[in-house]
């Protein structure tokens, strides 16, 4: 039983950490990137659509994106998403592609990415302490009920301790690592 909660709670925390490097793939560094549009979600013959199903990505410059859509009845669509977007671009639209020209970062761009960077490792790391409180309380719950002795519980929660930090520090590597990144000129 305890076993199955502190796994449960471990896969969660892992799921969470990848979640948070997925958010900081989408914060633009000196690159251009495809990986910059897959929170971008397009009306596509009206249900939302992330743009990632509706074209393919190129980029031929580190920063240009060309978007070439599989389907050009769309573009319209895709290019509105895309302009309304927070990534601070305007496409171009030659009838067949969209072209995304980044703008150099400025430096006063590369603090504003550092905040957006250092809010979604916060997220990241309350997830995980939301889910070693899930974990503790079913602990909780286990001792109670007695089904486990104290002193197995209390083992598991020092375990679950260990855990949760193993998982907030790999979060605190990612925001390291994005941080390096973003002031890199």
């Amino acid at each position: 039983m305890i076993n199955d909660i502190l796994n449960e709670a471990d896969a969660k925390m892992d799921k969470s950490v990848e979640a948070t490097r997925e958010e900081f793939a989408a914060i633009r560094a000196g690159r251009a990137q495809p990986s910059m549009f897959s929170k971008i979600t397009v009306d596509y013959y009206g249900s939302p659509t992330p743009l990632q199903q509706l074209a393919s990505f190129t980029a031929p410059e580190a920063r240009i994106i060309l978007i070439q859509p599989y389907d050009v009845g769309a573009m319209g669509n895709i290019e509105r998403a895309i302009r309304d977007s927070d990534l601070g671009v305007n496409p171009s639209n030659d009838g067949k592609m969209l072209r995304c020209v980044f703008p150099e970062l400025t430096e006063e761009r590369r603090k504003e990415y550092i905040k957006v960077a250092k809010a979604k490792a916060e997220d990241g790391r309350v997830a995980i302490r939301n889910l070693r409180r899930t974990a503790k309380q079913g602990l909780e719950k286990l001792e109670k009920d007695g089904e486990v002795g104290k002193d197995d519980v209390t083992g598991a929660e020092k375990r679950l301790d260990s855990m949760t930090k193993k998982h907030t520090d790999a979060v605190d590597d990612l925001l390291k690592n994005k941080e390096a990144e973003l002031l890199e000129v």
